[in-house]
């Protein structure tokens, strides 16, 4: 346990930053999750407006650093060949 005030302070911000990035990461997850769903199903009209939804968590948490941005940009490269690959 903290014992200065500035540790307990810090101790606070952490436990609140976790809270958001943990939020944040589950957003991208549920969004690629949607996405794929979406495509395995067939609907791709659905699977195209889904993709503009998954890019911008995907760069948000780039933004934020929850991923990095290289990780940010191979996750959009596999999901738009993933509907380029279904529409065939």
């Amino acid at each position: 346990m903290p014992n200065t005030k500035t540790a307990k302070k810090a101790l606070r911000q952490n436990l609140r930053r976790k809270v958001k990035n943990l939020t944040d990461k589950r957003k991208v997850k549920t969004a690629i999750k949607t996405y794929k769903q979406l495509v395995e199903g067939g609907d791709l009209e659905g699977a195209k407006q889904n993709l503009t939804l998954a890019y911008k968590a995907l760069d948000k948490a780039a933004k934020t650093k929850i991923i990095t941005k290289n990780k940010a940009g191979r996750l959009k490269s596999k999901l738009a060949k993933r509907l380029v690959v279904s529409s065939k």
